[in-house]
């Protein structure tokens, strides 16, 4: 048996309980409820205070966590990510008043920035040999400059939505993170064989999220071309047609990629070219 801590409520909630069901495992976390067992792989879900998983995590309180990057950068706790996930994407972001004229980091010197990163934005601020005063605030960061307890945030951003209803504009980005699978150290060989099988499905579904299955039907001559256009794995499917020296070839190709094969596709002589979402891609 193997333990995964979530975030108890969040922006990575929704997506962690997504990728857990894509992967084919079966929990019923009722209100309130902070443990419950998977019905059809040996693991246990704990729902956790966000701040509080990668020190659990640490001291083998639970074997494996989702979390953000910019969490593990923050806590300073040697843990190995075995996989980013892709999803709930973020930049931590120096944001300062719409009314303020900011012209560079120089002008964040001798300046007051509140924060719940303390952490990161140290490491930022003695990289850039600037000099400032952090207040450290738990939530609500936003409000500090329009009640004068800050010139400046650093704050995690998503949309922006947030900084825009609060007057503020983002000035300068210091990171990106989206969340990442992360292991505890010093697991046994059992537990290490149960992460394996999981990591294996989760790669599975990362991968066909970021793939199309393609069906196109071209002129035999034309099979040649267009299969060089297609970015397989190994090669096309390629299958005769009832009409005479016309075939249809099926491949995968990759998502962010896809209008740019199509126009490709479609010089080359593909006709009737269809595209469909692939549920789980497995090598």
């Amino acid at each position: 048996m193997i333990r995964l801590a979530i975030q108890k409520s969040g922006r990575l909630n929704k997506g962690s309980l997504n990728l857990l069901t894509d992967c084919g495992i079966s929990i019923e976390n009722g209100e309130d409820q902070l443990k419950v067992s998977a019905r059809n792989f040996p693991i246990e879900i704990f729902f956790l205070r966000n701040s509080d998983i990668p020190q659990y995590l640490k001291d083998g309180v639970v074997d494996l966590a989702i979390v953000g990057e910019n969490l593990l950068k923050e806590k300073e706790l040697k843990l190995k990510v075995i996989e980013k996930l892709g999803f709930s994407s973020c930049r931590t972001s120096i944001a300062v008043p719409n009314n303020v004229q900011f012209n560079g980091i120089q002008d964040l010197d001798g300046k007051r920035i509140a924060t719940s990163y303390p952490n990161t934005v140290n490491s930022f601020l003695k990289k850039n040999k600037i000099k400032a005063d952090l207040h450290i605030i738990n939530g609500s960061v936003e409000i500090a400059p329009n009640i004068g307890l800050a010139d400046a945030i650093c704050d995690i951003v998503s949309t922006g939505s947030t900084l825009f209803k609060n007057n503020l504009k983002e000035v300068i980005k210091i990171d990106e993170s989206q969340a990442v699978l992360v292991k505890g150290n010093n697991l046994k060989n059992e537990k290490l064989s149960y992460i394996e099988k999981l990591q294996f499905r989760v790669q599975a579904v990362l991968r066909a999220k970021k793939s199309k299955y393609i069906l196109l039907n071209a002129p035999n001559n034309k099979i040649k071309s267009i299969s060089s256009i297609l970015p397989v794995l190994k090669s096309p499917t390629v299958l005769p047609l009832a009409q005479e020296g016309w075939s249809s070839l099926h491949s995968v190709i990759n998502d962010q990629d896809f209008w740019e094969v199509i126009d490709q596709l479609k010089e080359a002589g593909a006709e009737d070219i269809l595209v469909c979402p692939i549920e789980k891609m497995v090598l």
